[in-house]
């Protein structure tokens, strides 16, 4: 997300290296890109216009002291506004209510609502400690009451079942009474999604309201569509009084205006971020966590408190206590680490959230493929237990045979099995305590880049 934004930001704040202070004329043509940056991002122009007079405002004339240069200086003020249009901070759910809180779920067909239902389900058991009821109000499509009781059971809500052929407002009310009567926490109720905004599905949706009386009515938008998430929000919020907002298929967003627009074209909240597919890629909304990705500044308690969640501790300790006792990194532990990866949704997630990545070529982060990845997993998963612990007795047929079991070719297993030894090496140095060696190894000294072969990470 915000690939295209990062970088035209990032060339807009080199060119103002060697400057003494940041002056009218210095910041002229960096506020004309900033402003081409944030059109091009599909950012609203109102928003554009009042974003580039607030930071040219605040720009000129600031001095420009000791080591800070020109470029940090103006980039400290771009993240500041950055920061503010999009709301200062997180909001979190305000769930303080005589259980069960319901949570009303509105906004058109195909921003992933049914889904999110989902992710805000799982996301409220396993942080919150919640325990949820889900229902659908979806009286126009059964295929979408069919598919939240399918996610409701991946992520262990309580389904309250309905059907295509009842009033929505007898639908709520009954799962109100199953909600209280099985003492949950939160009551989710989703709703029918339109095409387009139109004067019934309004009517359907107040109705459901009033019946609903919920704490937290969520906007679900797909981020996708740009300003017009804004605007759509705004039309909604004219005729249901929103708490929030959660923006949908953020990672297949590389513009990010509709992250920019929501909060000053609405006045709500962003809640939450939709960040993949699967069932656990919603997080919470950091205004001053997402400026800094914007900035290619990264965003690395993020990924630290993804990594706190997701990963396994016992097996890492495991890891790290078997190399130091000098035993060796196998394909096994190789596999391990893949698949930690994975949950923390693969290269491209921690790619998006290190700091400096809009400057990596762009033919190495081509390679920071997620697919290769499973590819790799597949040629594991296709030797016996004998051939992941001691890859050394890998040879012809063997390889051939694992090749046709994974659905991969010979040379895949070659490569795999070449970079295994790349990190075993690695490994080893690391467990001697050489950090330094391991670094050096890497380029660390000089930036030699990776050894051959070896996935950018």
């Amino acid at each position: 997300m915000f690939d295209n934004l990062s970088q035209r930001l990032n060339k807009t704040i080199r060119s103002l290296r060697g400057q003494a202070r940041l002056s009218e004329d210095n910041i002229k043509d960096a506020l004309r890109e900033v402003r081409m940056a944030l059109l091009e991002a599909d950012v609203a122009l109102p928003v554009v216009k009042q974003f580039v007079n607030e930071v040219r405002e605040r720009a000129i004339g600031q001095e420009v002291m000791g080591s800070v240069t020109p470029g940090q200086a103006f980039i400290k003020i771009v993240h500041d506004e950055l920061v503010r249009v999009m709301g200062e901070h997180n909001e979190r759910l305000d769930l303080a209510a005589q259980p069960p809180a319901v949570i009303l779920m509105a906004g058109l067909q195909g921003a992933g609502k049914t889904t999110t239902v989902g992710k805000l389900a799982r996301l409220l058991k396993e942080r919150e400690g919640k325990s949820v009821m889900v229902v659908s109000a979806d009286v126009h499509r059964p295929a979408a009451i069919r598919q939240l009781e399918t996610v409701a059971g991946q992520v262990g809500a309580e389904f309250y079942p309905s059907s295509a052929d009842q009033p929505v407002e007898e639908i709520v009310r009954g799962a109100l009474d199953a909600a209280r009567k099985g003492f949950k926490d939160v009551l989710i109720v989703d709703t029918a999604g339109r095409l387009h905004i139109d004067d019934e599905m309004m009517d359907e949706i107040r109705r459901i309201h009033a019946v609903a009386n919920p704490v937290e009515t969520l906007f679900v938008v797909d981020s996708m569509t740009g300003q017009d998430a804004a605007n759509t929000a705004h039309a909604f919020d004219e005729a249901l009084p929103l708490t929030g907002v959660i923006l949908t298929k953020a990672d297949g967003d590389a513009r990010g205006g509709a992250a920019l627009s929501v909060r000053s074209i609405t006045g709500k909240p962003i809640k939450f971020i939709g960040t993949g597919e699967k069932l656990d890629a919603l997080e919470p909304f950091h205004p001053d966590r997402i400026a800094s990705r914007i900035l290619d500044m990264g965003d690395v308690v993020s990924l630290v408190e993804e990594a706190q969640q997701k990963l396994d501790q016992d097996k890492a300790k495991k890891l790290a206590g078997k190399l130091r006792k000098g035993k060796q990194f196998d394909l096994e532990d190789l596999r391990d680490q893949l698949l930690q990866m994975e949950k923390l949704g693969g290269l491209s997630n921690l790619m998006d959230k290190l700091p400096g990545m809009a400057n990596v070529p762009e033919h190495v982060r081509k390679q920071a493929d997620d697919r290769q990845f499973k590819r790799m997993i597949a040629i594991i998963n296709s030797m016996t237990p004998q051939e992941r612990r001691h890859p050394a007795i890998i040879k012809g047929s063997r390889k051939r045979r694992i090749a046709a079991g994974s659905g991969t070719q010979v040379q895949d297993v070659n490569r795999l099995l070449k970079q295994h030894q790349q990190m075993a090496k690695a490994m080893k140095k690391f467990s001697k305590g050489g950090m330094a060696k391991m670094l050096k190894m890497m380029g660390g000294k000089g930036g030699g880049g990776l050894p051959p072969g070896m996935m950018p990470f």
